[in-house]
């Protein structure tokens, strides 16, 4: 076993790690992520941070807005979760992935310290992020957080600019059962004095919110497509945003739910713009280029076009108010890969779900995977008919020998389903 073989093992075997065990790992509290820091030097204070946090895109939004930097010449840090095929896709500088010897030297000066407390996986891989960009040197760096906000081992960190996409309804069991209290939890990355950015909030959502940045004295605006563009043209490879204030735009993000993202994104930039120089040409290279200068993946990503094969990792009720409108659009005959964690609303999620297809019920290869009898139990429940594929790998074999080239094919319910697909 390599020196980062060894380091990757440690970091999964000796620390909680949410991504396989789910809740049991969750640690609520910044006090392990505070000493942590404080032992390394208080990295997050080297340089200059934009904090995101919401139900859905807010992987994307980070990603883009990380691109546009980048693009206007920024040594730009990204650090997001989960991963999908490699733990160093989390920490990257200009899209490059941390180093191996960056992670087994992390991981090296962690175990020499013996320090008196039990980090989980996240707040580990937080700090590793931290100290990466510090020892880099980036000149920014935007930092996703990995469930909620307040409490979000992220929440360290002193932002020049919070963003929080939406709120729906995920992690109930870490974040409350409620639209209100899982925004009373994002609303705890609004800083003092810091300006925030909401993208999708309304009614009493929008009330706490404002409520929140009142307290913190923090600016607030509410980002609204009216105004960002004059019209925009869907097309299977790109959303078009026609007469924005950078010119037309190339979204290569696609669909309805990546509006809603641009409208975030646009209105987050031009509070950047007090601070960076981003030019018009480093906006639309940044939303022309997301996928290549980040190496985001698995928003709608194809895989193949005969059949035409899709994967996406949206996974909760939110995610799929959006998809389940792409899949109506998709060739038939559809074949449906799907597979899901025990954490979610899972029968609310079946019935957004193409009735005419042919499903292969899977589980991913994690702890947290609901056993692929029981997504064919519920789904027969809400009239959807399949197979039982209990391996990921095996469905894809399975779906491709059954489905024409003129069809199509969706992999998703779980970003761990993905992960196994890619």
């Amino acid at each position: 076993m390599s020196k980062y073989d060894d380091a990757i093992q440690y970091l999964y075997n000796a620390t909680p790690q949410f991504q396989k065990i789910g809740a049991a790992a969750y640690k609520p509290g910044l006090g392990n992520a505070i000493a942590l820091d404080k032992a390394f030097g208080r990295p997050h204070t080297h340089f200059p941070s934009i904090h995101i946090a919401g139900t859905n895109g807010k992987g994307s939004t980070a990603s883009t807005i990380a691109a546009m930097l980048q693009s206007a010449g920024y040594k730009t840090g990204l650090y997001t979760s989960p991963h999908l095929v490699d733990f160093r896709e989390r920490i990257r500088i200009n899209g490059e992935m941390i180093s191996h010897k960056g992670v087994t030297d992390f991981v090296d000066r962690y175990r020499s310290l013996d320090l008196d407390c039990q980090p989980s996986f996240f707040e580990l891989t937080t700090i590793m992020a931290f100290d990466w960009f510090a020892a880099n040197k980036v000149d920014v760096a935007v930092i996703e957080t990995g469930l909620g906000g307040r409490l979000d081992t992220t929440n360290i960190i002193s932002p020049i600019l919070s963003v929080i996409t939406n709120i729906s309804i995920d992690h109930i069991a870490q974040l409350g059962n409620s639209e209100e209290s899982i925004a009373r939890e994002k609303a705890g990355i609004i800083k003092q004095g810091v300006p925030v950015v909401i993208g999708e909030a309304e009614g009493e959502i929008a009330a706490l919110f404002r409520k929140k940045a009142e307290e913190e004295n923090s600016p607030i605006y509410f980002a609204k497509e009216a105004g960002l563009w004059s019209a925009v043209a869907y097309t299977p490879e790109a959303n078009i945003y026609h007469n924005t204030p950078y010119g037309t735009l190339e979204g290569t993000l696609t669909g309805v739910c990546q509006t809603r993202n641009a409208a975030t994104i646009l209105t987050s930039i031009a509070l950047l713009q007090n601070r960076f120089i981003i030019t018009d040409e480093s906006v639309r290279r940044g939303f022309r280029d997301v996928t290549r200068l980040t190496g985001l993946t698995g928003r709608w990503s194809v895989l193949k076009t005969e059949p035409l094969t899709v994967c996406d990792t949206g996974h909760n009720v939110g995610g799929w108010q959006y998809t389940s409108g792409r899949l109506e659009q998709m060739p038939r005959p559809l074949s449906m890969i799907i597979g899901f964690v025990n954490d979610k609303d899972v029968d609310n999620i079946l019935t957004m779900m193409p009735k005419d297809a042919f499903y292969y019920f899977t589980q991913a290869s994690i702890p947290r995977a609901m056993s692929a009898g029981e997504v064919a139990s519920k789904a027969a429940r809400h009239g959807l008919n399949g197979t039982i594929v209990t391996g990921v790998r095996e469905a894809m074999a399975e779906a491709l020998k059954a489905t024409p080239a003129t069809g199509s094919i969706f992999i998703g319910g779980s970003t761990f389903v993905v992960a196994d697909a890619l």
